[in-house]
């Protein structure tokens, strides 16, 4: 198969200049510069998420346009057993165009399927949606996003009518009196946001972290709660019951600003302090001072992450979290309120343009006749043929190949042999089909399983737009030529539109494609309307909604109303149920997954640089000294892990961090160590999000030469 060579060689990227755009990994979207022979990068200081700070990730981000396996050529298998072979894009995009006309002519439109990324810019992800609804006319479309923060969305809908993950400017940080985390490990995860939290604890402010471990996070907190996992959602009941039973509550912004707190009062008379100690592992003084540090001043910000979102009731969660932060009076005022910290480089704007299964462009609902209305005139077609709401992500992953499930799957931007629950399932699924499309970089662990893979762009090597984890809509310039042979994603959707006769205009240009998303997004809850690539270069980036191109946009949305049709925050009564896998005594530990500061997401990326792979080249298990004792474990040795659903086996860590019940495995490899061939695909019932942050497992030493002790 095609690759391209190093920098110096032919078909390595021409510099176009010293470009100022942003990194291609996590929400935050550091800006950075591109320039230089070999391509190098550089902070930049005028961007507020990062002031010329970077991560070990984004100082490497110019090595993954070289790696050596990088893609030059689209590759297929002529059938099933056949090795992937180097073949022109006629040949790609026609095998691709007959598949999916073979297979909806025999199973139907829903036959095919699409997975996205929230990687993917604006102008893709929009593209992608409209490619499957009007292109394909299927209903079945996700993309990973909904393994983020779908269970935040939820909530934030919910409450407040809108899902704006950081509803407060980033800088807005530095100026609080108090920030609680509820699992996350910014620290480590994106660490350039660690500096609004250290500025803030130099102006005297307190920072709370909720986690199992003591991350790197948890050791610069003023106070750190170390839940059981699968207990945050008593934990924040619990801190809402003491709140109210201190006189800490605001009872003039209830009346002013929410509706539903009495039921709530009600439900959390329940979390008397003793109880939730006895549920969560958190001393009774612990969750009291949190309270106490949060109600202090007027500037409070809750923030949740993966770790208390990734579970079978986190939209609950969250909301739990929401109340606590409506009844300390904190939504709605400047530097204050309800967070959540996206996690992939466009988890914000990825799920807002239509690559969720229930949503069009703008937020809109696609069973919502006055929005299909709208998006159909966009697009030059009658509503009646785009689709109605299909298949969440996991869902449809888990139905590919079915009697009722898709037999075609065309995947962007995603390795879900690595990152979805229960994996060894979901490889199952995708053997299952008649016929896989992945566009990809690399040969990723499933592009691998593909019959025909599509060369793309990377980031430095295209045009358009991300949203950042404070709603601030950002450009990303092409900065280098892509190796010969290379194609963008919108090209590639470009030449399947044409082959499929599809109706409609399917620009290449990203200027183009992001006006037309600007007139699809108008009226929505995430307007993009008044947003141009020329503001949004002229004063830094544009916050949404932004209707109109004189509007200033919408750095802190809540400040006069929120976006419920009464303009009331709404509380919402939730229960602790506890995690939807219990421990026993045949899986006896908890297990809780998660990143490590040198990796990122299925590590298909990072796996191939060579520095971080020095920083972390092998996934391990985290464990208490105690707990490996118990089992017979020593530093450095090999330990298999398994729960109901698989095994792995991953050399152990011993440290004091982590409690003496609970394991923690990185998830960003793949082989023997897949921390997801062990995960729990239960799924939240409003979000649909898996179970990722815990589950029962059991520990056994291996010896060295394979042989159990």
């Amino acid at each position: 198969m095609a690759v391209s060579e190093q920098t110096s060689a032919p078909g390595a990227p021409a510099v176009v200049g010293d470009t100022p755009t942003h990194c291609p990994y996590c929400a935050l979207q550091c800006g950075m510069t591109v320039g230089g022979a070999p391509v190098r990068v550089a902070p930049r200081e005028d961007v507020p998420a990062n002031r010329g700070g970077l991560c070990q990730k984004g100082w490497t981000a110019a090595e993954l346009l070289t790696v050596p396996d990088r893609l030059t050529t689209p590759l297929m298998r002529a059938h099933l057993d056949a090795p992937l072979e180097p073949c022109t894009w006629d040949e790609a995009l026609d095998r691709i165009a007959a598949e999916i006309t073979r297979l909806q002519e025999r199973h139907g439109r829903d036959a095919i399927g699409v997975f996205g990324g929230g990687g993917l810019t604006n102008e893709k992800a929009y593209q992608l949606g409209k490619f499957a609804r009007i292109a394909l006319r299927t209903s079945q479309i996700d993309y990973n996003g909904r393994f983020c923060m779908s269970s935040a969305a939820a909530a934030l809908n919910r409450a407040f009518g809108l899902d704006r993950g950081l509803p407060v400017p980033i800088t807005d940080l530095a100026r609080a009196d108090a920030i609680m985390v509820a699992g996350g490990n910014v620290a480590e995860t994106m660490p350039p946001f660690m500096r609004h939290l250290t500025e803030m604890r130099e102006r005297g402010g307190a920072l709370i972290v909720i986690d199992p471990r003591r991350t790197a996070t948890a050791r610069q907190a003023d106070l750190h709660l170390q839940p059981t996992p699968g207990t945050d959602l008593a934990l924040a009941n619990g801190m809402l019951h003491l709140a109210i039973q201190e006189g800490l509550i605001d009872e003039e912004y209830i009346d002013a600003r929410t509706g539903g707190f009495e039921q709530v009062r009600l439900s959390v008379n329940a979390y008397w302090p003793d109880r939730v100690e006895r549920i969560t592992g958190v001393p009774v003084p612990q969750m009291r001072e949190a309270v106490r540090l949060l109600a202090r001043g007027r500037r409070s910000l809750i923030l949740t992450a993966r770790g208390a979102e990734q579970h079978a009731r986190g939209t609950d969660t969250v909301t739990a979290f929401i109340n606590l932060a409506l009844a300390l009076g904190l939504p709605g005022r400047e530097g204050s309120g309800y967070g959540c910290l996206t996690g992939q480089g466009n988890g914000q704007g990825g799920r807002e343009h239509g690559q969720k299964a229930d949503q069009l462009p703008g937020y809109r609902k696609i069973d919502d006749p006055a929005a299909r209305a709208h998006v159909a005139a966009v697009w030059g077609v009658d509503p009646g043929i785009i689709p109605g709401p299909g298949r969440s992500a996991y869902e449809l992953l888990d139905a590919l190949g079915g009697d009722d499930g898709p037999k075609a799957l065309l995947l962007f931007g995603s390795n879900p042999v690595v990152s979805a629950p229960r994996s060894d399932r979901i490889e199952d699924r995708l053997n299952a089909l008649d016929f896989l499309a992945v566009s990809d970089f690399v040969l990723s662990e499933t592009a691998l399983r593909a019959d025909v893979v599509l060369p793309t762009t990377q980031w430095a090597e295209e045009s358009g737009t991300m949203t950042n984890l404070e709603g601030r809509v950002l450009r990303r310039r092409r900065a280098v030529d892509p190796p010969a042979g290379v194609r963008s994603d919108l090209e590639i959707l470009a030449g399947l539109a044409e082959r499929l006769d599809a109706p409609g205009t399917w620009s290449t240009d990203p200027a183009e494609v992001f006006d037309e998303l600007r007139a699809a997004s108008a009226g929505g809850l995430a307007d993009y309307s008044g947003i141009t690539y020329e503001r949004i270069e002229r004063e830094g980036g544009v916050f949404w909604p932004c209707p109109s191109e004189d509007h200033p946009g919408t750095p802190r949305p809540f400040l006069d109303r929120f976006a419920t049709p009464d303009g009331r925050a709404r509380f919402t009564p939730v229960e602790h149920g506890g995690a939807a896998e219990p421990t026993d005594p045949d899986y006896p530990i908890h297990l809780t997954t998660g990143r490590v500061l040198a990796q990122y997401q299925s590590g298909a990326q990072t796996r191939r640089v060579a520095p971080l792979v020095e920083a972390a080249p092998e996934p391990f298990v985290e464990l208490h000294p105690d707990l490996a004792e118990r089992h017979g474990v020593a530093e450095g040795a090999m330990v298999r892990v398994t729960s109901r659903r698989g095994t792995v086996a991953v050399r152990a860590r011993l440290v004091d961090t982590i409690r003496h019940d609970t394991v923690f495995i990185p998830f960003h490899w793949a082989g023997e160590g897949r921390a997801n061939l062990l995960t729990n695909p239960a799924l939240d019932p409003l979000s649909r999000m898996p179970e990722f942050k815990v589950c029962a497992v059991r520990i056994e030493p291996i010896e060295q030469n394979g042989a159990d002790q």
